[in-house]
């Protein structure tokens, strides 16, 4: 039976950029497990498991602005450097910046001065095409 709306699923994956780079694996892991249709990963993704059977591959592409959307250059800020704990402040750190609700989004420095770091808040996949290579190891059909 093919995967539907509802559905538990276990897939098995590797994401890639267009330029071969792998951005993240299943490999060495448990498969990804998620609800079709509950929003918890991209909507494309969820997109391309629907209508699959157990044991089935696929490979597709999912366009930036399905993904992690576009860069925004309006999401890059300075601030001051003092405003930053202690530690490895150089270009190309990760950060993980909370917000006032408390939500936690990554953040990498860009460029480092000795009174301001310039930190770009898009996610770091914002801008880019994500290729996979997925198998659907299991389904668990809603109402099982």
């Amino acid at each position: 039976m093919p995967v539907k709306k509802g559905d538990k699923v276990k897939v098995e994956y590797t994401g890639t950029l267009d330029d071969g780079e792998v951005f993240d694996s299943s490999e060495g892991q448990d498969p990804l497990e998620f609800t079709v249709g509950s929003g918890e990963i991209i909507p494309a993704f969820e997109d391309a498991v629907m209508e699959m059977e157990e044991g089935e591959e696929k490979d597709f592409r999912i366009k930036a602005e399905d993904a992690y959307g576009e860069h925004d250059q309006k999401l890059i800020e300075e601030i001051p450097r003092d405003n930053l704990p202690e530690g490895d402040i150089k270009p190309g750190v990760m950060l993980v910046a909370q917000l006032e609700d408390g939500t936690e989004i990554p953040a990498t420095i860009v460029k480092v001065n000795e009174d301001m770091v310039k930190i770009d808040f898009n996610h770091p996949l914002a801008g880019k095409a994500l290729n996979f290579h997925i198998k659907l190891v299991k389904i668990e059909k809603s109402g099982e």
